[in-house]
């Protein structure tokens, strides 16, 4: 098994997903792209993911890396290879698929519970999660549901957290590889995201519940053996 990561900010790490491939002995690779590093060759991975970023799917201008990632995400889903898309990775994931991103009703930052729709309680992809766990967010945007996706997850700030294609690329609105140290590192990075609302916790109440990226990690390891199948360490 060999996991290729794709980057867009360089504090934006896979946490607890780097740790479960040097615990499994898992052949792990991380391309910044925000620092120009080269994508991985289409056929040197058999797990693409794809990390979050403070930027949007249509700051193209911006962040000139965006386009050739699209690019590459478009490659890799035709070349049938798995996927999974995290926060921005599946925004991303979503725009490559005809779905539209757009800003969210509510911003959602913190430790919020994500709840599976019917169809994901079912979905092999999901098998062995609770119908109600927390994960991690820091989003203001959200996707509508591709064509040909099914919705697995929502939460009460949003209604779309999670889909899947076929039965090889699944998007991630929220963080499950989120450990204490990464999120650490987004409210260091990104503390101007942390205005009042509703689905906003401050620093400190983030700190604070930061135990919960325990429960959220080992949910994370459940998806990606379900998705990859059990792999030996």
């Amino acid at each position: 098994m060999r996991i290729a990561v794709l980057k867009n900010e360089s504090f934006e790490r896979a946490a607890h997903i780097g740790e479960i491939a040097l615990k499994k002995r898992i052949d792990f690779r991380e391309a910044d792209l925000s620092c120009g590093e080269r994508f991985p060759g289409i056929n040197d991975f058999d797990l693409l993911v794809i990390m979050g970023g403070p930027m949007n799917v249509y700051e193209e201008k911006r962040y000139p890396w965006l386009r050739p990632e699209k690019e590459f995400i478009v490659r890799t889903i035709r070349a049938r290879k798995k996927m999974i898309g995290i926060c921005l990775g599946a925004q991303l994931i979503a725009c490559c698929l005809g779905a539209k991103v757009r800003r969210n009703r509510e911003k959602e930052i913190g430790w919020f519970r994500v709840n599976l729709t019917k169809f994901g309680a079912k979905a092999q992809v999901l098998r062995g999660l609770p119908g109600s766990f927390y994960a991690f967010h820091w989003h203001g945007d959200t996707f509508s549901i591709p064509r040909g996706a099914r919705r697995l997850a929502f939460s009460e700030a949003c209604k779309n957290q999670a889909f899947v294609y076929g039965d090889r690329v699944l998007a991630l609105q929220f963080h499950l590889e989120t450990t204490p140290e990464s999120t650490e590192e987004l409210i260091n990075n990104c503390r101007k995201d942390l205005t009042s609302g509703r689905y906003v916790m401050s620093a400190e109440k983030i700190r604070n519940t930061a135990v919960k990226a325990r429960g959220a990690n080992l949910i994370m390891e459940r998806v990606l053996e379900n998705l990859i199948g059990r792999v030996r360490g």
